[in-house]
């Protein structure tokens, strides 16, 4: 979590709240770290942090429209904003669906 407020504070955003999100609350199994944050002007925030060794393809932008949909219906309102930190190469088309679709990357 540190790496994700620290992040965000050099770009100047600060959070009020900001609470990590269990995998297992939304039934996948994936290892992703996701917090839902509220920003000071109280606009919520989903954050998706992935760690991985091999290249994100399209399928995954698939894969976290889906995690995202599931954490919408857990948290029982829709998101301002959408960022997601990726530590692994990241094929130019699912960078372009991911714009598309409202992601931020980092």
């Amino acid at each position: 979590m540190q790496m994700v407020v620290d992040s965000f504070r050099a770009k100047g955003k600060l959070f009020k709240k900001m609470q990590e999100i269990n995998p297992k609350e939304l039934g996948i199994r994936n290892k992703i770290k996701m917090y839902k944050a509220t920003d000071t002007n109280g606009y919520f925030w989903a954050i998706f942090a992935v760690s991985q060794k091999s290249r994100l393809l399209m399928k995954d932008v698939h894969k976290f429209e889906e995690i995202y949909a599931k954490l919408t219906i857990l948290c029982d309102h829709n998101f301002k904003h959408k960022f997601i930190f990726i530590d692994a190469p990241l094929c130019s088309k699912a960078k372009d669906a991911f714009k598309q679709k409202g992601w931020k990357l980092n």
